[in-house]
């Protein structure tokens, strides 16, 4: 055997490992072994090779170079406060008076007192216009005598000029417009809900 045909420390052929070309020789204080495994261990299973370059390189084919460290000042990429997360959120799509009014609506008992929240409900609100269901014509009545007054609450709450309208409704009724014997302009069974 001549000393290109030497088996390989596996007890393989050089020339069968698949290379080609004979492996570089062994050094005995393992200097190239170390390198060879710090090699293999950054590039592990499933991570891409290190890019060689310099920043500069790198600044001038992809446009800028991209730090993993933030840094001493604040930045986007540190932690933040849910409040503070959830407020740019908010913001940045514009529902901020909607989560007001939503807030209105689950808070209506302690902003309109127990005794009218327990007759009237808020539907809907749309424009300036919040649509509030009463449970009587009774209460309807009442309510519309109380709507500066709530309608001064609310904008307390919701900021000036929120609501500028408070349509009231009374309760669903059955219609008594149907039938053999209806008549078109009768008066009706007046007030027999409430």
């Amino acid at each position: 055997m001549t000393s290109e045909e030497t088996p390989g420390p596996g007890g393989e052929d050089h020339e069968e490992a698949g290379v080609g070309t004979p492996a570089p020789e062994h050094h005995p204080d393992g200097l190239d072994l170390a390198r060879a495994a710090a090699r293999a261990a950054a590039t592990g299973p499933g991570t891409p090779p290190a890019r060689r370059g310099s920043s500069a390189a790198r600044r001038r084919t992809t446009g800028r170079v991209r730090s993993r460290a933030s840094g001493a000042r604040p930045d986007d990429r540190d932690p933040q406060l849910l409040e503070e997360a959830i407020g740019r959120l908010v913001a940045s799509h514009g529902w901020e008076v909607d989560l007001k009014v939503q807030g209105v609506f689950g808070r209506w008992v302690e902003l309109v007192g127990t005794e009218v929240a327990d007759h009237c409900t808020p539907e809907s609100f749309d424009d300036g216009r919040l649509v509030v269901r009463t449970d009587s014509t009774a209460w309807a009545t009442q309510l519309k005598l109380l709507a500066p007054t709530v309608v001064r609450r609310l904008n307390e709450e919701l900021g000036h000029g929120t609501v500028t309208v408070i349509d009231v409704l009374g309760p669903h009724l059955p219609s008594w417009s149907k039938g053999r014997f209806s008549s078109r302009d009768g008066r009706g069974p007046r007030d027999t809900y409430g």
